[in-house]
């Protein structure tokens, strides 16, 4: 009998069902909380009003 078909099919499934669970461990673990989402995006928007009114002292003493 001859098992090198076998042993191809199995190394096969088994390398594709290891890729699905590391997958799904790094997707799980690179979740963010939605506590931590909201303070960076309130964060983001803080700096980016900083830089507008930057930006519209510089061009109001332009003039």
């Amino acid at each position: 009998m001859d098992f090198s078909g076998l042993n191809w099919v199995t190394i096969t499934v088994i390398g594709a069902a290891l890729l699905a669970i590391v997958i799904a461990i790094a997707a799980m673990r690179n979740r963010v909380s939605k506590e931590t989402e909201a303070r960076s995006e309130a964060a983001t928007r803080e700096l980016y009003e900083e830089e507008d009114r930057a930006h519209q002292d510089e061009s109001d003493s332009r003039f």
